[in-house]
C-alpha cells in the first residue's frame, strides 16, 4: 500500500487543534469546574484528525510519538509517584507532624511568608530540585502556614517562589543543565547570566512577601487555634521529637551529594516506614494503606485533619494521568510540526534583541501551555532559536538565560502542565489560586525583558566565538 505524501504544517493547520484545546479547557475549568484531563484527550484528538487526514500521517507515527514523547517524562512521572508514597510514610511516620508542630512554635505570622521563600530556596539550590523541597519541607510549611490563619494560595507562592529560585539556579538542576546544552552554552556562564535578573527578582518577592507578612502581623494571632493543633498533633502521635527530622534532612543530604532523585526519594520513604514502626508504633498494614491511599486523620479537629489527610500513591494518579494526557497532545504537535510552525510564526515579528528575547519567551510558555511539559518548553524553543541567536550575534547565555526565565518559571503556573499538576497533586492547591502570589514566576521574565530593554549585560558573541561557530 502506497504511503500518502506528508504536507508541511501551516500556522491555519498548528491553530485548528490549539484553538479547540482552548476552548475546551475553557469550557470544563470555567463553566463545569471539571479538570482539565477531559479537554487535553479532545485536543489530542482533534491534534490527531488534523494530523491523519490533512498532513497525510499515518496512526502508527502519530502513536510513536505519544509514546516518545511520554518515556521523555516517565522520570518525572515516576517523581510524582514516590513523592506520592513518601508523604504518606512521612505523615503517619510524625515527619511532617513533627515539623508543623514545632513549625508553629518558632514561626510567626510576619515572618512567615519572608521565611518560608528563604527556607524553600536554600534547599532547593543545595538539591536542584523544586520537586523534591515542596514535596518535602513545602508540605510542612504549608501545614505552619495553616496553622497561622495565612491563606492557602499565598503560602504556596511563597514555597514555590522559593523552591524555583533555588531550581533555577542550582548545578544540581535537570533544567539549568538543559537549557545551555540546548543553547550552546557552558552551565557556569549559563547560572552567572541568570544571576542579574534572578537575584533581583528574588529581592522584589521578598520585599512583598514581607509587606504582605506585615498584614497579618498587625491581626490578633488566634493562639487558641494554633494551641489546639499544638496539643492535637501531639495525642495523635507517640512522639514528635525533632529526632524526626532525620528523613528529610537524610533526602536532601542524598542529593547534595548527587545522588538520582528517584532512589534518594525512595530511602525518604523507606526511612518514613521505618519510622513510623520506630517512634509511633504504627502496624505494617497502616504504614501500607498510607503510601497507597495516603493517610486519613481522624482527631476530630477540623484544621488537623485538612492538614493530614493527603499523600499516598493513589493520592497521585490524577497527576499521573493529567501528565500523560498532556504528553500524548504534546507529541504530536511536536511531531507534525505544529509548534515550530507556530513558533517560526511568531519570531517573524522579532525586531531587535528585545524582540527576540520577548518571542523566544513567548514560545516558551505557549510550548508549556500546549504541550503540557516543562522539558518541552526548553527543548524544543532551544532547538529552534538557536541557530537564530547565532545569526543575529547573541551569545548562547542569552537563548539560555531566555528559555530558564520563561520555559522553567511558568511551567509552575499551568494547571496542567506536569509541574502545575504536580504542585496540585503535592501541596493540594490549584494553580488558579496560587498563581496570583508566585511572585518569583511571574516577576522574573518582567526583569529579565526590562534588562534588555535597557541594555543591560546584553551579551553578544565575540569575533572568536563566531568563527568558532561557524567552523
Amino acid at each position: 500500500m502506497k504511503k500518502r505524501e506528508k504536507k508541511k504544517a501551516t500556522l491555519f493547520d498548528a491553530l485548528i487543534p490549539i484553538a479547540f484545546l482552548m476552548l475546551f479547557l475553557g469550557v470544563s475549568i470555567f463553566k463545569f469546574g471539571s479538570s482539565p484531563h477531559v479537554p487535553l484527550v479532545g485536543g489530542t484528538i482533534i491534534a490527531g484528525l488534523v494530523a491523519v487526514y490533512k498532513l497525510g500521517y499515518e496512526w502508527q507515527e502519530l502513536e510513536e510519538s505519544m509514546f516518545s514523547s511520554i518515556k521523555m517524562a516517565m522520570q518525572a512521572i515516576l517523581i510524582i509517584m514516590i513523592i506520592g508514597i513518601l508523604i504518606g510514610t512521612w505523615i503517619i511516620s510524625g515527619v511532617v507532624p513533627a515539623m508543623i508542630y514545632w513549625g508553629l512554635e518558632i514561626l510567626s505570622p510576619s515572618i512567615f511568608l519572608v521565611a518560608t521563600t528563604l527556607i524553600c530556596s536554600v534547599v532547593s539550590l543545595a538539591t536542584g530540585s523544586s520537586w523534591s523541597t515542596m514535596g518535602t519541607v513545602g508540605v510542612a510549611l504549608l501545614g505552619i502556614g495553616q496553622g497561622l490563619g495565612i491563606p492557602n494560595g499565598l503560602i504556596a507562592g511563597a514555597i514555590i517562589s522559593g523552591s524555583y529560585f533555588g531550581d533555577k539556579l542550582s548545578p544540581l538542576s535537570e533544567t539549568t543543565n538543559l537549557a545551555p546544552a540546548m543553547a550552546g552554552t557552558d552551565i557556569f556562564q549559563h547560572i552567572k547570566y541568570m544571576l542579574y535578573s534572578t537575584i533581583p527578582t528574588l529581592v522584589i518577592c521578598l520585599i512583598l512577601y514581607g509587606i504582605i507578612g506585615m498584614r497579618y502581623a498587625g491581626q490578633d494571632l488566634d493562639m487558641s487555634q494554633i494551641n489546639i493543633i499544638r496539643e492535637t498533633l501531639a495525642a495523635s502521635f507517640n512522639t514528635l521529637s525533632p529526632i524526626l527530622f532525620i528523613p528529610p534532612v537524610v533526602v536532601i543530604g542524598l542529593v547534595i551529594f548527587k545522588v538520582p532523585a528517584i532512589p534518594g526519594l525512595i530511602v525518604g520513604a523507606v526511612l518514613g516506614f521505618i519510622f513510623a514502626i520506630v517512634f509511633q508504633g504504627a502496624s505494617v498494614g497502616d504504614i501500607l494503606s498510607a503510601a497507597q491511599d495516603g493517610y486519613v486523620s481522624t482527631t476530630g479537629v477540623v484544621a488537623v485533619d485538612d492538614l493530614l489527610s493527603k499523600g499516598g500513591l493513589m493520592g497521585m494518579m490524577s497527576t499521573v494521568s493529567m501528565t500523560i494526557c498532556a504528553l500524548a497532545l504534546g507529541g504530536i504537535l511536536e511531531k507534525t510540526g505544529m509548534l515550530e510552525v507556530i513558533a517560526s510564526s511568531i519570531l517573524k515579528l522579532a525586531k531587535g534583541v528585545f524582540g527576540t528575547v520577548a518571542c523566544t519567551m513567548i514560545t516558551c510558555a505557549m510550548t508549556n501551555a500546549v504541550a503540557g511539559e516543562q522539558y518541552l518548553s526548553i527543548v524544543i524553543p532551544g532547538r529552534m532559536f538557536k541557530d537564530e541567536y547565532a545569526k543575529r550575534g547573541l551569545h548562547p547565555k542569552m537563548l539560555s538565560r531566555a528559555l530558564e526565565d520563561s520555559g522553567t518559571l511558568t511551567s509552575a503556573l499551568i494547571p496542567w502542565n506536569t509541574c502545575g499538576a504536580y504542585i496540585h497533586g503535592t501541596l493540594g492547591v490549584s494553580a488558579f489560586t496560587y498563581l496570583p502570589y508566585a511572585f518569583l514566576n511571574i516577576i522574573n521574565p518582567l526583569v529579565s525583558l526590562f534588562l534588555i530593554a535597557i541594555k543591560f549585560k546584553i551579551a553578544r558573541i565575540e569575533p572568536s566565538e563566531l568563527d568558532t561557530e561557524k567552523a
